[in-house]
């Protein structure tokens, strides 16, 4: 990894250096308004005094996702970097117009940062501003790990997304401390995957909804950020997270979204991060005169990872994102939940074969 043996290493991009023991914040221009004003995103960079990997942190590529600004910006200004071993490069907020905007894109044509990624000159708005982000700030770095929430109207509990076939991929996915991970390469142009197949190891973290901060999200986030900054050197002072109990979702077999098939007003029947069985009812969808009722049940036993905020649905919207558990899993959680299989289910189905 950069600079993790010998002197420390100045970190350089194009308009400027930030030199061991330093510490910057940056307003770089990445784009122009309408007006032919800067569109400047916020960069700060830490470099420790001693050598060690460069980690970006990365938050808001979707303008309305704000609960990893505050898990970027508490590591960036109110942790003791006196320390750090390595450089961070914190962003707290990615997509500038769609943050002022309160959108999840970018409000010039609508387009996504967040598949837009690793960027091109001479290209869409979207790409120009992402090549400038990815070959700023992004590619001089070692591993890296980027903050979403789901998108309005839903909620997910805290998870990983990640390629676990990387090696390196894995590791880094593994010392976040999440119970749950969700394996996949991601869409072409995402962040995570374009830095990945860079050579830069990064996962996705998802956690709570768009639109708020959630200070149980931000603090199980920093918790996360200092279990990976411990495995790799970075903060010594800290030890490497085992969450209790983990699964790895890496079959399409053991995960979904269940949509609904009619129309109406949905009442939820579990939270996020809820254990339901095989058959139990998830939630019933309504007419508005109650006259009609849609019961949703749950194709295998497993976890909510992601469930439904908005109660109003059209035929084919998601009501919720389930992973399968296996029954070791099931009984590592209840025991951290402090319930017992008795209580949860008197007269639970049979194993599912495929389970995890």
């Amino acid at each position: 990894m950069t600079g993790s043996e010998g002197d420390p290493d100045a970190f350089t991009y194009s308009d400027g250096i930030v030199e061991p023991g330093q510490t910057e914040n940056i307003r770089y221009g990445i784009s122009e308004t309408y007006l032919g004003d800067p569109v400047r995103i916020p960069v700060t960079i830490v470099n420790g005094t001693q050598p060690g990997p460069t980690v970006f942190l990365t938050a808001a590529a979707h303008g309305d996702e704000l609960n990893g600004i505050e898990v970027v910006r508490e590591v960036a200004h109110e942790w003791n970097h006196e320390n750090l071993c390595g450089t961070l490069v914190c962003l707290p907020v990615l997509n500038v117009p769609g943050f002022l905007a309160q959108e999840r894109y970018l409000p010039i044509y609508d387009r996504d940062l967040n598949r837009s990624f690793p960027g091109r000159q001479g290209s869409t708005s979207a790409k120009r501003m992402a090549y400038q982000i990815f070959h700023n700030f992004l590619a001089p770095c070692d591993i890296g790990l980027d903050f979403h929430t789901s998108t309005r109207g839903r909620t997910n509990m805290l998870h990983v997304r990640a390629d676990m076939d990387n090696p390196d991929v894995n590791r880094l996915a593994k010392s976040f401390g999440s119970n749950v991970i969700i394996s996949s390469e991601g869409p072409a142009g995402t962040l995570r995957r374009e830095t990945t197949d860079y050579g830069i190891p990064t996962i996705t973290i998802e956690m709570g909804e768009a639109h708020r901060f959630q200070r149980q999200f931000i603090d199980r986030g920093l918790e996360g950020v200092e279990s990976v900054l411990s495995e790799y050197g970075v903060h010594r002072t800290q030890s490497v997270k085992w969450p209790g109990w983990r699964t790895v979702i890496d079959d399409a077999k053991e995960k979904t979204w269940i949509r609904a098939d009619a129309g109406g007003l949905v009442d939820m029947h579990h939270d996020r991060g809820s254990l339901v069985y095989e058959g139990d009812t998830i939630c019933t969808i309504t007419n508005p005169f109650k006259t009609d009722s849609e019961p949703v049940e749950a194709p295998f036993t497993g976890l909510l990872v992601g469930v439904l905020e908005n109660p109003v649905v059209y035929p084919g919207n998601p009501l919720c994102h389930m992973v399968e558990l296996s029954a070791k899993t099931r009984r590592a959680l209840k025991r951290e939940r402090g319930r017992t299989e008795t209580v949860e289910t008197p007269t639970p189905p049979p194993e599912n074969a495929g389970g995890r």
